[in-house]
């Protein structure tokens, strides 16, 4: 089976459920966005979250990925940049824990990155983004060395703003022999970088993952239409539509597969990642579009269920179940 390994920021998620969104507009969080913070914004936040209940879990776009692809069996890797403390400490446990390749770096100057996840009560979540030592992630710490092995690099469109970085990141996954998928991350993301979005998909990329507002923010075009645009540029084009499903398109194949039935929303955090997790792990075993999708389904229904990205087992082998299921169709 084939090898994955993920780049992106190495973040630790700190989750709070609120009981309505004053709060986020006392944040001057705009609800369903990812905004970047400063220490100052950090310490604020803290001091709330010092009196509600919170949850920790590792997340990050690409490390979400990741850990979704290995839960499932996969051979996988993580590059991303801690800080030397407590949160590093967890975030690198949480990666041995899982049997994922360990290539993580250590900044002594800065704190570990943290995503502080406000889950309003419809489920949809707003973060407020520390990036501390995952931004400090440069060019000249990546090695040809860490791509050997790997037969896919999974970047996050979180680290566009360091352009230099992922350029040379590709460059050395490329020279490696892998192919390049990339996760556009955040509506707003994009519409601010879409020059080097376009010149990423355009150049690069092998297969991209977007949802309807990244679609959209990235073609100006409704999901359908917007598939057609990016799909013209790489391998495969992935577009999410929610509750709806997902498009998905590699040269004149289209399909369209539902989403599963969830009755409860709980948490929407990393839907999308996990979503990019089943779809991949089919790639990796050689399944159809229309099967990788349909796992990539079944990942995201299921941990909207939970809070956070990290499910418990019994969840994991019902999972597991219920792919085999689709591959025996």
């Amino acid at each position: 089976m084939d090898k994955i390994i993920g780049l992106g920021n190495a973040l630790v998620d700190v989750l709070a459920t609120l009981k309505d969104d004053t709060l986020l507009d006392e944040m001057g969080l705009p609800k369903g966005s990812m905004q970047l913070i400063d220490d100052a914004k950090l310490q604020q936040i803290n001091a709330k979250f010092s009196q509600m209940k919170t949850h920790l879990a590792t997340g990050g776009s690409a490390g979400n990925a990741i850990l979704g692809l290995a839960c499932l069996g996969a051979g996988t890797g993580f590059i991303g940049k801690v800080g030397n403390d407590n949160y590093g400490e967890f975030f690198r446990e949480n990666l041995q824990k899982n049997k994922i390749e360990d290539k993580l770096l250590l900044s002594e100057q800065l704190p570990s990155g943290v995503a502080s996840t406000f889950i309003s009560p419809d489920g949809e979540r707003t973060f407020g983004t520390y990036l501390g030592a995952a931004a400090s992630l440069k060019a000249e710490d990546l090695t040809l060395e860490m791509f050997k092995g790997y037969a896919y690099l999974f970047i996050e469109g979180y680290l566009v703003q360091d352009h230099e970085m992922i350029l040379h990141a590709i460059e050395l996954a490329k020279e490696a022999g892998l192919q390049i998928c990339l996760d556009m991350a955040s509506y707003n993301i994009v519409a601010n970088d879409l020059e080097f979005f376009s010149l990423l998909i355009n150049k690069y990329v092998d297969i991209v993952f977007a949802n309807e507002e990244e679609a959209k923010a990235f073609t100006g075009k409704e999901p359908e239409e917007a598939l057609g645009i990016i799909a013209k540029k790489c391998s495969i084009a992935i577009v999410k539509v929610g509750a709806r499903g997902s498009y998905i398109r590699k040269g004149t194949e289209e399909i369209k597969v539902s989403a599963i039935p969830v009755r409860k929303v709980v948490d929407t955090t990393g839907a999308g990642d996990y979503f990019a997790s089943g779809f991949l792990y089919g790639l990796t075993c050689g399944y159809s579009l229309e099967k990788c999708a349909k796992i990539g389904s079944i990942l995201s229904g299921n941990v909207i269920q939970v809070i956070g990205t990290t499910m418990p087992e019994e969840r994991w082998d019902e999972i597991k179940l219920n792919i085999n299921r689709i591959l025996a169709e």
